[in-house]
């Protein structure tokens, strides 16, 4: 990319400003994380790239954050954020990923063809929720679908407010369906599962090849696995575009109320329960089961909104127990750090 290039290029906003001290503007300069690599984090500067090496000091960062650095190009701050994509990491491990920071606006981008699933999108818009950013749906490859129409219309019903815009990647003119959200200064986050067309996407936003992409299997209609880092781009609009790996596994963390706000229906009527502290199962008067019975509430959706909701639970709880844990550990270690330096001054 241009190695100079101003900070409303970048994505900068006044809510980042008023985090600056008179003496950040005298001793330090303003940048921007756009990738992370194993070696360290790649930043943008008004003057130029940089590239601040990883050292357990840091505090967690991803693509997007602010950061604050000194003349050697050495870490001062990370700036507080306006918003925070995180998961709980893929498998078993129990550690939290953090996927993207500071984005205005979310386009979840799921295919019209095999991979279309309700239940991910409603995954997809809870995150989105819980980060208060804008969520919109982006149905690809229109062209390869003969029900497109009925499908989105499916995805209309979740949401009578949501955006969602059905396109083929590959024609240029998507772009004119989207360009609302795209505007100097703004940032936007692509997500979706692999083979959705998100990578071709992105390049026919970028108006040129950024991401390698694929051609669709015949067995399964999904397209292979391309983007295998997240990484910020420079839209010619002027808007700031962060694509993501597709992700196999979205697993939901401290999202209690983009849960609740992404199933706002369904929270609705659970205040017309008999009972206070209903569990909305078998409970006499229970409205969420009445409304099931009666058709007003879909069983597909009624069950991933209980999925989430325990699913996000249990995963907060295990990463609390993790932050508890490594909280004690570094008590620990400054403890002995401490008596050490005691001992070596003969105290």
């Amino acid at each position: 990319m241009n190695s100079m290039i101003t900070l409303s290029q970048l994505g900068w906003q006044p809510v980042f400003q008023q985090q600056l001290t008179l003496e950040d503007y005298e001793q330090a300069e303003i940048a921007r994380i756009l990738a992370h690599h194993r070696n360290g984090y790649a930043l943008q500067t008004e003057a130029g790239s940089v590239l601040l090496e990883i050292h357990h000091s840091l505090p967690t960062m991803t693509v997007g954050d602010w950061v604050l650095i000194d003349s050697d190009n050495r870490f001062i701050r990370l700036l507080e954020r306006v918003s925070l994509f995180s998961r709980k990491a893929a498998g078993a491990k129990v550690a939290e990923q953090y996927i993207a920071s500071n984005v205005d606006t979310l386009f979840i981008v799921c295919s019209l063809n095999q991979d279309f699933n309700l239940s991910r999108i409603e995954r997809y818009l809870a995150i989105a929720r819980e980060a208060n950013v804008e969520p919109v749906v982006i149905l690809t490859k229109a062209d390869l679908c003969e029900d497109g129409d009925v499908k989105r219309k499916q995805v209309q019903a979740l949401d009578p407010m949501l955006m969602v815009e059905m396109l083929n990647a590959l024609d240029v003119s998507s772009y004119k369906a989207l360009q609302s959200w795209c505007r100097i200064g703004k940032t936007i986050a692509f997500m979706g599962s692999s083979g959705v067309g998100k990578s071709t996407l992105v390049n026919t936003l970028m108006g040129g090849e950024v991401q390698q992409t694929s051609s669709i299997r015949e067995d399964d209609s999904k397209g292979r696995h391309t983007t295998t880092s997240r990484s910020l781009h420079f839209m010619p609009s002027g808007a700031v575009l962060i694509d993501t790996p597709g992700m196999r596994e979205l697993q939901l963390t401290d999202c209690e109320s983009g849960v609740h706000e992404t199933f706002a229906d369904i929270e609705a009527l659970s205040k017309h329960c008999r009972f206070s502290d209903c569990q909305h199962q078998s409970e006499p008067g229970c409205a969420i089961q009445q409304a099931l019975e009666s058709g007003e509430v879909d069983e597909r959706r009624l069950h991933n909104y209980f999925k989430l909701l325990r699913e996000q639970a249990r995963n907060t709880a295990t990463l609390s127990e993790l932050r508890n844990k490594d909280k004690q550990f570094g008590k620990m270690c400054r403890s002995v750090q401490s008596q050490n330096r005691k001992h070596k001054k003969g105290y």
